[in-house]
């Protein structure tokens, strides 16, 4: 049995530099890997299957199995699998835990099935599955440009510990698309607070908070019922410097380090919050 470890990821810095003619949006933002991790193990089989801890996730719409289809069909192997997911990355919070589990299944039957691709290859069958499926590939720090597929890898950061909360509050499929719909010009940057988060990190200098910056901060506020009452409470006890970690709902802020971290963790738990303490990964610490 073969058995990876699928990390979460955040957005230090997300931001949209405007509407591309395929309908898609221009972004370049700074994508960190992180430790909270989904769980997924490959055994040979005769045909393909998948289990999971969230039975409503055992299905074909799965992205583990549009990878491992995707992988079938970019190189023509025919052998099936038996894959084990198990989650432990919040659903629906802007984590990327779907794509993560996608990358996960590519690496991990290009070597149950001894295909031999590299990296680069996986990463363009990634590409066709979802526009955050690459950077997991790769791992790390990366500088994310065109519509998230755009890879430039960063030096691994210094360490980091962030304090995540996933708001207890319902998200409606296709959020990511209703945020972006929301999106007009006076929302759209210049790339600025990416380039100023990467020069930090190639410098090896720790991010300043006031480099953090996603675009759909304000716009998450009033679009999903619940968040500015979870966004009041975090802010309260860390401070103004929080933002969401993806398209949302979860929330994340740097913290001074592992003490801090959990003692903050402890005192969201007694107001009903739910939170992770978590720090940053380099590229080969799946």
């Amino acid at each position: 049995m073969l058995t990876l470890r699928a990390p979460a990821k955040i957005n230090l810095v997300l931001e949209v530099l405007g509407k591309r003619s395929d309908g898609y949006h221009e972004i370049k933002s700074i994508m960190q890997a992180v430790s909270l991790f989904d769980v997924i193990s490959f055994e040979k089989s005769d045909r393909l299957e998948i289990s999971c801890n969230v039975s409503a996730l055992q299905s074909a719409d799965n992205l583990v199995v549009k990878a491992a289809d995707a992988l079938r069909e970019k190189t023509g192997h025919d052998e099936g699998a038996r894959i084990r997911l198990e989650k432990t990355i919040p659903l629906d919070s802007g984590l990327g835990g779907g794509s993560s589990n996608a990358a996960a299944a590519l690496a991990g039957l290009n070597k149950l099935w001894s295909l031999g691709l590299s990296r680069n290859e996986l990463a363009e069958i990634a590409a066709d599955i979802g526009s955050d499926v690459p950077f997991f590939i790769y791992g790390g720090t990366c500088l994310a440009e065109g519509r998230g597929e755009k890879l430039t890898p960063l030096p691994d950061p210094v360490e980091a510990y962030y304090l995540l909360v996933r708001p207890e509050i319902q998200v409606q499929p296709g959020k990511t698309g209703r945020l972006y719909s929301l999106l007009g010009p006076g929302e759209f940057t210049e790339g600025r607070y990416a380039d100023s988060a990467a020069e930090q990190i190639r410098r090896g200098h720790k991010i300043n908070p006031h480099s953090l910056y996603n675009v759909f901060d304000k716009i998450a506020l009033h679009t999903y019922h619940g968040m500015e009452d979870c966004w009041t409470r975090f802010s309260a006890m860390v401070g103004d410097d929080i933002h969401l970690a993806g398209s949302g709902p979860a929330l994340f802020a740097i913290m001074g380090g592992r003490p801090q971290a959990e003692s903050l963790k402890v005192k969201l738990g007694s107001k009903g919050l739910k939170s992770y303490v978590i720090t940053s990964l380099g590229k080969n610490e799946a």
